[in-house]
């Protein structure tokens, strides 16, 4: 159930996932500080340092923390004493902690009546959920943080039924605010491509076995000599586990179809790799305790039209509807991973179709709509 509306316009988001990191959370994170400015709230984003990177122009305040964004003791301690000096202004307003390295901090410091903020918005993606809960000593500070959000929300009816298994008080808070594509996302409905000689299949992510890239690999190379002479794979993401990249390019090496591994790349260039593939694949997988709670490269892949590869894990099965805009497989089923992919390859008819259809799903929710669920208009007046 939604939260009172607050009587103040002030929106206070703080977060370590913003602007120049890329991926799902920092893309939600901007696309809801845009969308809640839009609706009429005064949004003032608090952000770790971008280093050496140019600004770009937001449409709300923005505040550059001396922090790095991660989760150690220096980060959360020089938050705390940001939130500290300014706790009379978020005290009478709304702040928004879109992510888990800033709970952390209000986690340690709620204890003081001083630092709860009127209102308080959570947002759950997946992963922190499993870590706040195995951890015994966050675990009781997590619960007591949400009891005092006045609101709670999910990207996907997975990680809402995670958050309910591991957090049960957090039922009457909850709603859903879904992905959607950026709000700076052109596609080309119809690109001009050159004839190529092989499908290429994309992977978007970072080099890392929760991603899933050996699985999809391994079972490329398990396809019939004449299924593998009509393909090549590319693999686009930065490298955080080397040792892992080592066992891709040592699978590479004995593939006989060409593989390019391409490394970080800017989002422009990634909308040309999008133009230029045949399908895009990412069979991720649950690892440790990170799971994947939605996806939003899924979306942006059937957003340009892509027949999509997946595992049904976590919350991808919200991202890739299965027989509509991709085929999802069971994960640790290679047999039926390699299925998946031989019926993609040899029917174009049947890439084409879920492609097709994956264009109008990549468009169904927007950023707009979530913001609305999470803040609702700002109060009059004021």
């Amino acid at each position: 159930m939604p939260s009172p509306p607050p009587s103040s316009r002030s929106v206070y988001i703080i977060t370590h996932e913003f602007f120049p990191k890329r991926g799902g959370i920092a893309t939600f994170t901007e696309e809801i500080a845009r969308a809640t400015q839009a609706l009429g709230w005064e949004v003032e984003v608090w952000a770790q340092n971008r280093g050496n990177t140019p600004e770009p122009a937001w449409p709300f305040r923005i505040w550059r923390l001396p922090l790095k964004g991660t989760h150690n003791f220096t980060c959360q301690a020089r938050l705390a004493f940001h939130l500290i000096s300014r706790r009379r202004e978020l005290r009478r307003d709304t702040v928004y902690l879109p992510e888990p390295g800033p709970m952390l901090t209000f986690m340690l410091l709620q204890r003081f009546h001083a630092f709860r903020p009127r209102n308080l918005t959570l947002t759950f993606h997946g992963s922190e959920i499993l870590k706040f809960y195995h951890n015994p000593f966050i675990r009781p500070l997590a619960r007591r943080l949400i009891r005092n959000a006045s609101q709670i929300s999910t990207l996907t009816r997975y990680t809402r039924d995670l958050l309910l298994e591991h957090f049960p008080e957090a039922e009457s808070k909850l709603v859903q605010t879904p992905g959607a594509l950026r709000s700076d996302y052109l596609v080309v409905e119809h690109p001009t491509r050159a004839p190529q000689d092989r499908l290429i299949i994309l992977t978007v992510g970072r080099i890392h076995p929760r991603k899933g890239q050996l699985d999809t690999l391994k079972s490329l190379i398990a396809l019939p000599a004449e299924t593998r002479a009509k393909i090549e794979y590319w693999m686009a993401g930065k490298t955080s586990r080397p040792n892992y990249y080592a066992k891709l390019k040592q699978a590479a090496a004995a593939a006989d179809f060409p593989i390019k591994f391409l490394g970080d790349t800017s989002d422009g260039k990634l909308s040309e790799l999008y133009d230029r593939a045949d399908i895009f694949a990412m069979t991720s997988i649950d690892y440790a305790k990170s799971v994947e709670g939605f996806g939003l490269v899924y979306l942006e892949a059937s957003a340009h039209g892509l027949p999509v590869v997946a595992h049904a894990v976590g919350g991808v099965s919200e991202a890739v509807i299965d027989g509509r805009t991709g085929l999802l497989v069971p994960p640790n089923d290679a047999p039926a991973l390699i299925a998946a992919f031989t019926k993609l390859i040899e029917s174009k008819s049947l890439r084409a179709t879920l492609g097709e259809h994956g264009r109008s799903w990549a468009r169904e929710h927007t950023w707009a709509d979530s913001a609305k669920t999470l803040f609702g208009p700002p109060p009059a007046g004021n």
